[in-house]
């Protein structure tokens, strides 16, 4: 069984963009939150979509997950949800890794929280002491097709 675009783009959009997904149920149907809140985006060593945001999380000094508002943070269009601005982690304190893959998920300290998505990098990365990852609008790109 498939999901048609339409649906995806739907439910893509009452999670990502804070869009009321309209007739389900009555005309209001599934409404988007009164505050839209955050997500925030992990860097991986390996691709954590069967685990949670701990799982081969990046461990490099100084490195934090990063805040994205629902709504204005994120773009859907065709069963695609990427990062509408810039997203920055800070400079590497200390530590050196390769970054594969990201991850959107619940959490924004270092637990177990909700993998909602993860997507690998186009090019691999190196971070650790000295090295500020910063990853431009569109590049942090989820593909549901």
């Amino acid at each position: 069984m498939a999901a048609s675009a339409g649906f995806l783009n739907a439910v893509l959009d009452l999670y990502f963009t804070n869009v009321s997904h309209a007739e389900i149920g009555d005309p209001t149907g599934l409404v988007g939150s009164t505050t839209p809140g955050n997500f925030y985006i992990s860097l991986h060593t390996g691709d954590p979509v069967a685990g949670t945001q701990t799982t081969s999380e990046a461990t490099f000094g100084s490195y934090t997950r990063q805040a994205v508002v629902r709504g204005a943070g994120f773009t859907v269009a065709a069963a695609n949800v990427s990062n509408a601005a810039a997203v920055s982690f800070p400079q590497g304190s200390s530590g050196s890794e390769t970054i594969t893959h990201f991850a959107i998920g619940e959490n924004d300290t270092p637990t177990a929280g909700t993998v909602f998505m993860s997507g690998a990098l186009d090019t691999s990365r190196s971070a650790g002491t000295g090295i500020t990852l910063e990853f431009a609008i569109g590049e942090l790109d989820v593909d549901l097709t």
